[in-house]
């Protein structure tokens, strides 16, 4: 009997969705096949997908793929071209049943390398039952962390997601240079990270991080899970995240804020706006995959209205608008519908097989800065003159 083999980034809601998914493709289709699917967090399934070459290599057929890492992976030859599936056994509703910008960042070099399964841009989740009004300003943002944060109650005024995994680091820090007027990136995807509003960005993060009378111990040890975890344990009173883990909070069985989260725009800072991220899960087929008739088939059978719906059920985030739209689930979630919005207002990082590499220098930089007392500007310098060589 044939195995398909997923690379699975470790989130209990995508290890429940894709093991319910399968198994309905199994009942569904009739197909005689089993799944082996490998949770793994984000530096170990960057290590093992890409560098180590495992979907050139036949080690998984089917991988999680983050939006950022695709560019690398395609200048690799490392992923199965999706067009000619699409050609042979097409999806009857697509694109047209998604937000264009959850098909546009898998299109490029003349290839569709993953199909949309996981989504949900950076948004401001914070409680309602502690914040009537969700600050709009990023001063306003640390001001509500600081009056909300109550150690003894065992609640903190907000969390980061300081872990280094080559991830939020660069997101946190984007954000707040966009939503400051200013570019991280220029017109041909080169990095800029000496700007005045990348200067104050370092700072706002270096400043937060370092108060102890807002922010949750221990951030240097979170990743965007274990922050989101974190507040669905009633231990945060605002954060500046991913919408999943919002939905998260509503849905997860083991939540202790069901019903008191909401969501709102991130914060904007002096002379810009606010602005989300668009960073999203694809499906990807390795290269060296000897089951690729079937892990397209697999891929078909997720990207239908039912399986992308139970997405959603298992705590994820949908990725169809007929998802989004969903009475039932605008009932348990009731801010679900405000995915539309968010995906309007977000922008995405450049496609650059360079983006892992510059992620990481821009963890180093921002746990220098947190770290030690070394002036903003040289921290600024010495990332720009890294990233450059």
């Amino acid at each position: 009997m044939r195995t398909l083999r997923v690379a699975v980034r470790r989130f209990n809601p995508f290890a429940r969705a894709i093991a319910a998914q399968f198994a309905d493709f199994v009942q569904s289709t009739g197909t005689a096949a089993m799944l082996d699917a490998v949770e793994m967090d984000l530096n170990p399934l960057h290590r093992t997908l890409i560098e180590e070459r495992g979907l050139a290599a036949g080690d998984w057929d089917i991988a999680f793929l983050n939006t950022d890492w695709l560019a690398e992976a395609v200048q690799a030859d490392l992923l199965e071209d999706l067009t000619p599936h699409l050609a042979r056994a097409p999806i009857a509703d697509f694109p047209a049943a998604w937000s264009p910008s959850l098909t546009g960042l898998q299109r490029f070099g003349r290839g569709f390398w993953g199909m949309p399964y996981h989504d949900g841009p950076e948004c401001l989740v914070y409680r309602k039952d502690l914040i009537a009004t969700p600050p709009t300003t990023w001063d306003a943002f640390h001001a509500c962390a600081r009056a909300q944060h109550d150690p003894a109650q065992e609640r903190y005024g907000t969390v980061l997601a300081l872990f280094p995994d080559g991830h939020n680091g660069l997101y946190d820090f984007c954000i707040q240079i966009w939503s400051r007027g200013g570019e991280a990136f220029d017109g041909d995807g080169r990095a800029d990270f000496t700007s005045s509003e990348a200067h104050a960005a370092l700072d706002f993060l270096r400043g937060l991080a370092r108060d102890r009378g807002a922010i949750a111990p221990g951030c240097e040890t979170l990743d965007s899970v274990a922050s989101g975890m974190l507040f669905a344990q009633g231990k945060v009173a605002l954060m500046a995240n991913w919408f999943g883990f919002a939905a998260y909070c509503d849905t997860a069985p083991d939540s202790k804020v069901k019903g008191l989260v909401d969501v709102a725009p991130l914060p904007a800072g002096p002379g810009g706006q606010s602005v989300s991220l668009n960073v999203f899960w694809v499906l990807a087929i390795g290269a060296g995959s000897r089951h690729k008739p079937l892990a397209w088939d697999f891929l078909r059978h997720c990207a239908t209205a039912p399986m992308d719906r139970l997405t959603t059920a298992e705590g994820a985030i949908g990725v169809r608008r007929s998802t989004w739209s969903d009475p039932e689930i605008n009932a348990t979630i009731p801010y679900y519908h405000r995915l539309d919005w968010l995906h309007d207002h977000a922008r995405a990082m450049p496609v650059t097989p360079d983006l892992a590499r510059i992620s990481h220098i821009v963890d180093d930089m921002v746990t220098a800065a947190v770290a030690t007392d070394r002036s903003t500007a040289d921290l600024l310098a010495q990332a720009q003159a890294r990233i450059t060589r």
